[in-house]
């Protein structure tokens, strides 16, 4: 066996055992997290002392999980090498499913997108349609990037509906009636064994993809999606916040005053019964709308009737935004689904409804925006999902384990 070999066996047999797992996680989150990262900052940032850190790096280095990549800028002295998570070290396949529409992309480890596709979809069939769907998808992106699937590490799906994060089963979904108790990760297993599955709903990874990249600074935000249906993820101190079921967000349910709108809930007077985009299809049926991009379409176009139904909704959203934001004080709102591009009328009338309600030191320093990522804000935070799933200490235990057979 060679030397580096005989290191990255040593890894291996290294994470069976604790604490040196945890120790190996600590380091790896943050360089996913920041791309690129030096020995000291990792041991600013871990508390961990510099010869531990120094240790820990040099096996991640020799098992291949990490690589040196270039120098920081120095201010004297010896420049510090940065570190980063080897893209040869696998590839990362991401879903975000929606109601009506769905993306996938194929990323190398480091989460730097290799390809991605996107479609048409019904989501509301029997979930092995849709999956064997994406299944195909990610067979495409695999042969157009010229790898195969045992070189995948982990796999990250959102879905427009509650999940019990934990088991990664979608529980009496909505707008997918059939997926309830299907447990997502089950089906993957037996197409890409090496590989690690995890599963959310897809506005808590448009928070996560747009937390990571544009506001990593910000420790409250929240994303709020308005398409076919509407939800919200949530940022709280830096993390995503799925509360103890995690349904946490889930405030197209929250109730309206004075509206009696069936939703497909089973309940009634909800706000995304009376104010997403597939409510306001339903009531523009008669200018051939179908589905919340068909909305958008419309009052993108100047239609007087389509732009007024989104100022309404606009209000309702902001009249529930304005309760949240006195509860939570979240530093941003973001705005993303197929009307946030609506600016002028959604993003307007959603400010209105907020300064309206909310009291002036809640909103004081708000920044109200649309999506800077817009319709790749859920495949990106689907890949920073599966990094922070396969960093964890069990997941960087299999990872190894797989480097070590390559």
């Amino acid at each position: 066996m060679s030397e580096s070999g005989g290191i990255a066996a040593g890894v291996v047999r290294a994470v069976s055992g604790l604490p040196d797992p945890d120790t190996l996680s600590a380091l790896l989150e943050p360089i996913a997290a920041r791309s690129t990262v030096t020995r000291a900052a990792l041991a600013r940032e871990t508390g961990l002392a510099r010869s531990t850190v120094s240790q820990r790096v040099d096996a991640l280095l020799a098992a291949g999980l990490i690589i040196e990549d270039g120098v920081a800028p120095s201010s004297g002295g010896r420049p510090a090498l940065l570190l980063r998570l080897n893209p040869e070290a696998g590839l990362i396949l991401s879903a975000d499913l929606g109601a009506t529409h769905a993306w996938l992309a194929v990323s190398d480890l480091g989460g730097r997108r290799l390809d991605r596709i996107d479609n048409d979809i019904d989501i509301d069939q029997e979930p092995e349609q849709v999956l064997d769907w994406v299944d195909r998808g990610f067979s495409e992106l695999l042969i157009k990037a010229g790898r195969d699937a045992q070189q995948v590490r982990a796999i990250a799906i959102g879905v427009p509906g509650p999940v019990e994060f934990s088991a990664g089963k979608v529980v009496r979904p909505p707008l997918m009636p059939r997926w309830d108790d299907y447990c997502v990760p089950d089906y993957f297993e037996e197409r890409y064994p090496p590989a690690q599955t995890v599963v959310d709903n897809d506005v808590n990874l448009m928070a996560l993809g747009e937390h990571r990249t544009h506001y990593q600074d910000f420790k409250h935000l929240l994303f709020v999606k308005v398409g076919t249906g509407i939800g919200c993820g949530i940022i709280i101190e830096g993390k995503l916040h799925r509360g103890s079921e995690g349904s946490a967000g889930d405030i197209g349910h929250i109730r309206l005053p004075d509206s009696d709108a069936e939703c497909r809930c089973g309940k009634s007077g909800c706000l995304e019964a009376v104010a997403s985009g597939g409510a306001l299809a339903e009531r523009l049926r008669h200018l051939n709308a179908t589905a919340a991009r068909d909305v958008a379409q419309l009052a993108a176009e100047g239609n007087l009737q389509a732009r007024q139904a989104v100022r309404v909704a606009a209000q309702h959203i902001g009249e529930v935004l304005a309760a949240i934001v006195s509860f939570a004080n979240p530093e941003a709102i973001i705005l993303g689904g197929s009307l946030a591009r609506l600016n002028e009328t959604l993003l307007a009338g959603i400010r209105s409804g907020i300064y309206d309600r909310a009291l002036p030191l809640a909103t004081r320093s708000l920044q109200i925006e649309t999506s800077a990522l817009d319709e790749d804000a859920g495949t990106t935070g689907a890949i920073a999902l599966a990094q922070q799933h396969i960093l964890k200490p069990a997941g960087v235990a299999k990872l190894l384990s797989a480097l070590s057979l390559r």
